[in-house]
């Protein structure tokens, strides 16, 4: 693929799975002020995008997707380098401008990232080559654990009950 057209792909693939997210909260929304049919109408749009971002995703893959080890190893640097330089900035910029709830979102992201490069360490190193496990992800702040449910999240306190497994 030429460059001008990579990068195209890449960006549509943003976009499109941007605009997902955004239309589940949208749909989320309309549901929380009892209008049904627009809460429907976002959730199938927000499908279409998927479709959509899955396409884009499909055409990049020669270029973002590679053997698992390489993934692998991709997947940590990605979440060193988030926890370790992109979210401590995020932070200090959010506390210099008062923004207290965004400094903690985004202190609590940082944190979850740390775990998550540990886990993809485990995965590179074979710890979990052979073992399937299921995972269990704070729906509060994105930790995540291969280990029994906590009784409360190690990053940001939420009880048990606000914890999702993953099969």
């Amino acid at each position: 693929m030429k460059d001008k057209t990579r990068e195209n792909v890449y960006q549509a693939f943003v976009g499109e799975a941007k605009a997902y997210f955004r239309l589940l909260a949208y749909a989320q929304k309309a549901a929380e002020e009892d209008v049904p049919q627009v809460a429907l109408l976002f959730r199938a749009i927000a499908e279409a995008e998927r479709v959509h971002a899955t396409r884009h995703l499909n055409l990049a893959k020669e270029v973002v997707v590679k053997d698992t080890d390489t993934n692998l190893e991709a997947s940590f640097q990605r979440e060193k380098t988030i926890s370790e330089n992109v979210y401590p900035e995020f932070i200090r910029q959010a506390e210099e401008e008062g923004e207290q709830a965004a400094a903690i979102a985004f202190g609590h992201a940082r944190d979850a990232e740390t775990y998550h490069a540990k886990l993809y360490e485990r995965a590179m190193l074979h710890v979990i080559k052979d073992a399937v496990v299921e995972y269990h992800v704070c729906q509060v702040c994105g930790y995540v654990t291969d280990r029994k449910i906590p009784d409360k999240c190690p990053i940001c306190g939420a009880p048990p009950e606000k914890f999702k497994t993953v099969t």
